[in-house]
């Protein structure tokens, strides 16, 4: 910290032509505004022969106060342990402690000499300024005429706001107001450890020359080279980069990539600023086996919200699905993705997505995208403290291999609204609601759905503790379908025509939360005991568009019903019980819970054989999670058969570690036996892991695969499967700290699809902070 600072008279009281110094310390100022930059120079300067960096309180933390600051050209604060002028040499210094404030700005050296004879002003010893944005300039001498027109500075360190530093040999400012620093070299890492003592940065940019525009605040390199861990590498072209942190125009770090589908790929992107609010990426992709594509993304912030648009286009060879490669084509190829989210007021909001492509393959091919379906969806909402409405539409494009387009729905409107009541009678709750949906194909079963329904909840404890809840349903549907005869699964039809339908349910439900110590901690065990209750309903003459994927978990074991969706309800009299248990102390936390349901009437269902759910008595179920600080995470569930204790689902997910070494592991087993005609509900095993282990400091090694371990006895359809089937997998190397990011990565493929051909993929990926060509 500096020394309590003695203050002497103003500039005007020492010499009538204070402007003069004033006017220095504006162009310390303006020598001082901060550059980022790189570029090569025979023996550039090293970050740790610079002046160092104080701390960040520095500033603020002095007992030097802080003066009201005049406007620029007015007085300038000026503070220092003492201060000479000779009549005869016509020079006046100041000395110990400098400090010149201007308008937000300070100057801090040594000494500062201003020889009137000779018109020179020099600032000498542990030079700083410190400027509006909070850029930093160290230097250990410093030179401007009295004109203010050129000035020189040696052995200089610019230390910018976004944490990047630019050191140079020599500067000089021209009559334009720009400054070329000359041996340059520039690096966004700290040149400090933890500790405070120097060490080397991961990568820095040298320059032969380098410019800085203190109005345009940027920073030009030239002659510039990168080093890498100390290794020169190849030649850099002109870089340019913003003092103030924004993002500027220019080409971005390349990426490159090896592929089976098409062999070396070099890909590079223009970033172009339209606007402070809005920019547009050009991406140009080269590949070895391919013909080149090219890519755009347009980015916008408005006023009530953003949105983006991108856009892939080639022109490339196709293998149609189950063809052969002499049957290529080549055809025009792309894809189109676009979301944004807008809030026009409080209330009203509108969100959609947009992705289409040209085909089933290209995604994959092209390593954009894993996905098998396309979502497009746009909703307008309106919410406030009591009511809900929406209007939407979904549309998909599947991307499996066997899935007819014609077959895949699309829901075009989906009308939603809903309204909170008080009830005024018992305290209740009223909640209005009416729904509305159609439900389309080019080549399947069409559907057009509406109901209103009234739900009334009341809640209450008892004084033993006891938590005691009513809830009462009523709704009323229409169906109109057609087509029926096109849907495979006879259960999903419905009646063709028109159809209506009556829904009343009441349920009671009771919790008795008992708490109490265990262990140094805390535990909570809650019994519950729930009775649901509706008339026989005509589930099977009305479609089922969405409520197929029914299975007995954990989730909607209390559900008021356990189908997703409105066109199945779960109809007669069950009760459900379970128990909730939870434990918490310092650092952990567990939760468990178990349950299990029984049906009073002996009559079919609609719930399938092998859902948990079809016959008096369900299947048990229940979940677990526990957590240990933020080192360990594990939850399990499971479902059990409630005549023999068979697993008929066992998934767990865990992951054990920190951010730089963890390991991840997640595992799913279905075991249903449900019919072969439910294609929503098929048995499956499937097998993720995922890790990461750090050495050396900044070094990791990663990887990861999803492996499908489902085998004939599980799905009799699949042919040619021996219950191991890798479908992704992928190791690399990795490098990171604050400044840089490196990895080699290979991934494997193991299946052929069209053009998207099994194989291995290698990808090298670079980036650097604040740092573009």
């Amino acid at each position: 910290m500096l020394p309590p600072a003695r203050h002497f008279a103003p500039l005007h009281f020492l010499h009538p032509n204070r402007q003069q110094i004033a006017g220095a310390a504006l162009l310390l100022a303006l020598i001082a505004s901060p550059a980022m930059a790189q570029d090569q120079a025979q023996s550039p300067p090293s970050f740790e022969d610079q002046v160092p960096q104080p701390s960040a309180e520095a500033e603020q933390t002095s007992t030097l106060p802080e003066p009201s600051l005049p406007a620029p050209g007015e007085q300038v604060s000026f503070e220092a342990d003492g201060a000479t002028y000779n009549d005869k040499t016509q020079e006046l210094k100041v000395f110990g402690n400098v400090v010149l404030r201007q308008k937000g700005q300070s100057v801090r050296a040594d000494a500062v000499t201003w020889d009137r004879t000779s018109g020179l002003i020099v600032a000498e010893g542990n030079v700083r300024f410190v400027d509006t944005e909070g850029n930093q300039l160290f230097t250990e001498r410093l030179e401007l005429s009295d004109e203010f027109k050129a000035g020189a500075m040696q052995d200089l360190l610019i230390v910018l706001r976004e944490g990047g530093r630019l050191a140079a040999r020599q500067g000089q400012r021209g009559a334009d107001g720009k400054i070329e620093l000359s041996q340059a070299a520039y690096t966004a890492c700290a040149v400090e450890d933890s500790t405070g003592c120097p060490r080397e940065p991961s990568w820095r940019i040298t320059a032969k020359r380098v410019v800085y525009d203190p109005e345009a605040k940027t920073v030009r390199f030239y002659g510039s080279r990168i080093e890498l861990f100390g290794i020169a590498l190849l030649p850099l072209p002109p870089i340019t980069l913003a003092t103030d942190g924004r993002p500027i125009s220019g080409l971005l770090i390349p990426d490159v990539q090896l592929s089976a589908s098409n062999g070396v790929q070099l890909s590079e992107t223009w970033y172009q600023r339209i606007g402070p609010n809005r920019d547009l990426s050009v991406t140009g992709y080269v590949f070895s086996k391919a013909l080149p594509m090219i890519s755009a993304q347009y980015k916008q912030l408005t006023g009530t919200g953003a949105f983006q648009v991108t856009g892939y286009a080639t022109r490339s060879s196709r293998i149609p699905i189950g063809g052969v490669p002499a049957s290529s084509q080549k055809d025009f190829r792309g894809y189109f993705y676009g979301n944004g989210k807008f809030q026009f007021t409080p209330n009203w909001g509108l969100t959609f997505s947009a992705r289409l492509t040209s085909d089933r393959t290209f995604l994959r091919r092209y390593d954009i995208s894993r996905d098998d379906r396309l979502r497009s969806t746009a909703e307008l909402e309106r919410i406030d403290n009591n009511s809900y409405f929406s209007v939407s539409g979904w549309a998909t494009q599947t991307l499996r291999v066997n899935d007819v387009q014609g077959q895949v729905p699309f829901a075009i409107p989906v009308l939603d609204y809903r309204r909170r009541l008080d009830d005024p009678l018992l305290g209740g709750r009223v909640q209005l609601q009416v729904n509305t949906m159609a439900v389309t194909r080019s080549t399947g079963q069409d559907t057009q759905r509406g109901f209103a329904s009234a739900q009334w909840d009341l809640r209450r404890l008892t004084p033993f503790g006891v938590e005691l809840s009513v809830t009462g349903l009523v709704r009323g549907d229409i169906y109109h379908s057609d087509e029926n005869a096109l849907t495979s699964t006879a259960s999903y039809r419905g009646n063709p025509g028109w159809q209506s339908r009556g829904v009343a349910t009441i349920a009671f439900d009771a919790k008795y939360p008992l708490v109490g110590s265990l262990w140094g901690g805390t535990q909570v065990l809650t019994p519950r005991f729930q009775v649901v209750a509706s008339p026989t309903l005509r589930n099977l003459a009305v479609p089922n568009e969405d409520a197929r994927a029914i299975d007995l978990e954990d989730s909607n074991l209390f559900a008021l019903n356990r189908f997703p969706g409105y066109d199945r309800v779960e109809d007669g009299v069950r009760f459900t019980y379970g128990i909730d248990w939870q434990f918490e102390r310092p650092g952990w936390r567990v939760h468990s819970t178990i349950g299990q349901s029984y049906r009073l009437t002996v009559l079919p269902t609609l719930l399938p054989d092998g859902t948990g759910l079809s016959e008096r008595t369900s299947d048990v179920v229940g979940r677990t999670e526990i957590r240990y600080q933020n080192f360990i995470q594990f939850t399990h569930r499971f479902r059990l058969d409630k005549d023999n204790f068979a697993i008929r689902r066992n998934e767990f997910d865990a992951a054990i570690g920190s951010q730089s070494t963890y390991l991840e592991v997640g595992y799913l087993r279905l075991n249903r036996d449900v019919g072969g005609g439910i294609e929503d509900l098929k048995d499956r095993e499937e097998l993720r892991v995922a890790g990461r282990v750090a050495f050396a400091g900044n070094w990791s090694f990663f990887g990861s695969g999803v492996f499908d371990l489902t085998g004939i006895s599980d799905d009799p359809t699949l042919v040619g499967v021996d219950g191991f089937q890798p479908i992704r997998t992928r190791l690399g190397v990795a490098y990171q700290d604050d400044c840089l990011e490196f990895d080699v990565t290979w991934r494997r493929d193991y299946v052929t699809t069209g053009d998207a051909r099994q194989g291995n993929i290698f990808q090298i990926h670079i980036a650097f902070r604040n740092l573009g060509f």
